[in-house]
């Protein structure tokens, strides 16, 4: 399939003779989001760090656009729970670092960084630091600062965990939007059965020791009738049960 960005193929893992994944393959489309979800310790992140280089898998292969780019960092952006903004620097400073890493003048990079700070609404926050920012516009940033390692996939390891359920909600729509605007595909790691039902178009389910696929389930959500919030629909609850029987 010529829209197909990532491809995972039979990745395992194995540390001191025990396996932490096994056997997963996963694809991901172009301007797609997809949830890889399980409960902690079944290999999540270990895969995550697979797919961006980090580590080597003991088995299987990774593609972008038919690279294989497995042990090649640098290629795929990864975004962890924490948004790790350095206190130190201007939101502006913290954006274009990747830029800077890579060998940008610190002048070209923030200039690069500064045409993406109103569509991503951070218009404003370019000469404040982070700790002058709330938790939802620090994400904002550190997602901007992803964005500016790579432009093609994003890795996103429970981004909005430690926000609270109004502004969770609220940035969830917010990246679904700025997605499309970017043309951005994200795999997404998440424990909350929730917010993967709300947020992806497929979902790959983890379980078990070693972690292995158990399911790929593919959502089909319409908004609820009268205004209806949508995880009040028959639908998401069937999603939501069909998800706690598997895990």
């Amino acid at each position: 399939m010529n829209d197909v960005k990532l491809q995972v193929r039979n990745v395992s893992v194995e540390f001191d003779e025990k396996k932490i994944i096994e056997n997963i393959s996963i694809d991901l489309r172009e301007g797609e989001l997809v949830c890889i979800l399980g409960s902690s310790g079944v290999g999540k992140t270990t895969l995550f760090n697979v797919i961006s280089g980090l580590i080597a898998p003991t088995c299987g292969t990774v593609f972008l656009n038919g690279e294989n780019i497995v042990k090649k960092s640098g290629k795929i952006s990864y975004m962890l729970q924490k948004d790790l903004l350095l206190p130190f620097k201007t939101i502006i400073d913290n954006v274009s670092l990747p830029l800077v890493i890579k060998g940008e003048k610190k002048s070209i990079a923030r200039e690069k960084a500064q045409k993406y700070f109103k569509e991503f609404g951070l218009e404003g926050t370019e000469k404040k630091y982070p700790s002058q920012l709330s938790g939802g516009m620090r994400q904002r940033a550190a997602l901007l600062r992803t964005y500016m390692f790579s432009c093609e996939v994003a890795l996103l390891d429970e981004p909005f965990s430690a926000l609270d359920a109004i502004t969770k909600r609220k940035m969830q729509n917010w990246y679904l939007n700025i997605m499309k605007k970017i043309k951005l595909s994200t795999l997404f790691i998440t424990h909350d059965i929730d917010e993967a039902i709300l947020i992806s178009k497929r979902i790959y389910i983890i379980s078990g020791s070693p972690g292995k696929i158990i399911k790929e389930l593919k959502i089909e959500l319409s908004e609820g009738e009268n205004g209806e919030d949508v995880t009040l629909t028959k639908k998401f609850i069937e999603y939501k049960r069909e998800i706690l029987k598997l895990l």
